[in-house]
C-alpha cells in the first residue's frame, strides 16, 4: 500500500500542472479571442442584416465597418463611413459593452448586457447620436425604393429592454428625429422633418409625428402580445400634391389625396 501511495502522490503534481497549462491557454484564448469571431454571430443574430467587415483587433477591443444589407439573396448593402469601435468588459452577470462610431457619436454610447433568470436586459445609457437616413436603403425594400436622405438624430432616455420567456418590455424613450428628408421619388427637396418616438410602459408605444414640411406623417402603435401593430396617414400640403403622389403611391394604401399605413 505504501509503494502505491507514493504512485500516486508523485503523478499528482504533473495532473495539477496540465490542469494549470489547460486553464491557462483556455484564459488567453478567450482574452485574445479575434474580432473575426463576432462576424459570424452578429451576422446571424440580425438574419444577415447587420454585417462587421474588415474586423480588427479582438471580441473585447476592436473595430471594424458597418454594413446593413437587405438580408440573405439581396444585393443591396450600405455601409457606415468611418469604423465602428467597440469595448466589452466582462463582470458578474453582465457584459458592459461601449459602442462609438467616429462618423455620427461625439461620446461612445455606454450599453449593459444583464443575464436575467429566463432572459436577458438591455440597458442604454442617455445619448444622442446623428447618422446618414441613406444608410437604411441597405436594408432592401421598401427603404432602396424610398432612398431617403437626411440625418437621423437618435437621444435616448433612462431606456432598456427585456426579454423574459420571450416577453419584451421596454422603459423609458427612444426618440428618431428625421431631419430635412427628401427622396429620389419627389422633386421636392426637403419634403419635411420627422419624429418617431418609442415609449416603454406595460405596453410598449410608437408615435410619429410631423415637425414641419409639405408632406405629412403621422400614426401611433403600439407592440401587444409580441407583435408590432401600428396605424398612420400620409398626406401633402394641396400645392405640392402633384410633387409627392409618387411616393404616396409607395408609402401606404392610396386613398385620394392620402395613404394609409398599417403594419400588423
Amino acid at each position: 500500500m505504501a509503494t502505491t501511495s507514493t504512485h500516486v502522490n508523485t503523478r499528482t503534481p504533473w495532473a495539477w500542472a496540465f490542469c494549470g497549462a489547460a486553464l491557462g491557454l483556455l484564459l488567453a484564448t478567450v482574452g485574445f479571442a479575434p474580432a473575426v469571431w463576432l462576424v459570424g454571430g452578429v451576422q446571424a443574430a440580425s438574419g444577415g442584416h447587420v454585417l462587421l467587415q474588415d474586423a480588427r483587433g479582438t471580441v473585447w477591443n476592436g473595430s471594424s465597418q458597418l454594413t446593413l444589407t437587405g438580408g440573405p439573396g439581396s444585393s443591396d448593402s450600405s455601409t457606415l463611413p468611418g469604423r465602428l469601435a467597440w469595448r466589452v468588459q466582462p463582470g458578474w452577470g453582465q457584459l458592459q459593452i461601449s459602442v462609438f462610431a467616429d462618423c455620427c457619436m461625439q461620446t461612445p454610447l455606454a450599453i449593459d448586457l444583464i443575464a436575467r433568470w429566463g432572459g436577458v436586459q438591455i440597458r442604454m445609457q442617455d445619448q444622442r447620436s446623428q447618422w446618414p437616413a441613406l444608410l437604411l436603403t441597405g436594408l432592401g425594400t421598401p427603404w432602396n425604393t424610398i432612398r431617403a436622405e437626411g440625418q437621423l438624430a437618435v437621444s435616448s432616455q433612462g431606456f432598456s429592454a427585456q426579454w423574459i420567456h420571450g416577453r419584451l418590455a421596454l422603459q423609458g424613450q427612444l426618440q428618431v428625429d428625421a431631419i430635412d428628408v427628401a427622396s429620389r421619388l419627389s422633386t421636392l427637396r426637403p419634403m419635411g422633418s420627422y419624429r418617431f418616438v418609442v415609449a416603454g410602459g406595460d405596453t410598449p408605444r410608437l408615435g410619429l409625428s410631423t415637425t414641419q414640411g409639405s408632406l405629412q406623417l403621422n400614426g401611433s402603435g403600439q407592440w401587444t402580445d409580441g407583435r408590432l401593430r401600428f396605424e398612420g396617414e400620409a398626406s401633402a400640403a394641396p400645392e405640392r400634391l402633384d410633387a409627392l403622389s409618387n411616393l404616396l403611391n409607395i408609402i401606404g394604401r392610396r386613398e385620394g389625396a392620402r395613404s394609409i399605413i398599417k403594419v400588423g
